[in-house]
């Protein structure tokens, strides 16, 4: 059941990431994607992954250690759940992304690899876009407004 889990974990949301880098034009991609609840399929794998093992992720991740995080990764639920953990993150931080620059009117051309590089290193893809978004100013009246977090 790990093997199966992990391998849903990048397909459902792999249509979310097309949406945004090969359709961020299409009307249908705008109404998706403003929805945080695309992440939810991701979270039911995770918590289907690490539910079961809550006994043993709890004290590694209340006080972590280097050892203790080693050896909860290094087994194949944990390997899964981790990956699960950093799909989600990485999906929420790439939709958030996503909408601020349509916010701002960064050009999709611009956006496509920064999400790319958020879908392969997430933490470098997000610190990519902090750097792009400070070119592309909010308009005044949505700078004053409520911002796109969830």
């Amino acid at each position: 059941m790990t093997a199966t889990l992990f391998s849903l974990t990048f397909a459902v949301a792999a249509p979310f990431w097309a949406l945004m880098i090969l359709l961020p034009r299409w009307s249908w991609t705008a109404r998706i994607i403003a929805s945080p609840l695309i992440v939810l399929p991701v979270v039911v794998i995770y918590a289907l992954l690490v539910l079961p093992a809550f006994g043993d992720v709890l004290p590694a991740v209340a006080s972590p250690t280097l050892a203790g995080v080693r050896d909860l990764l290094g087994t194949s639920d944990g390997a899964a759940a981790g990956w699960a953990h950093m799909i989600a993150f990485d999906l929420f931080v790439g939709r958030w992304a996503w909408l601020d620059s349509r916010d701002r009117g960064v050009p999709a051309l611009v956006m496509a690899p920064v999400l790319l590089l958020t879908i392969l290193l997430g933490p470098l893809g997000l610190a990519a876009y902090l750097a792009v978004r400070t070119r592309w100013r909010r308009p005044a009246a949505a700078a004053t407004g409520p911002q796109h977090l969830g």
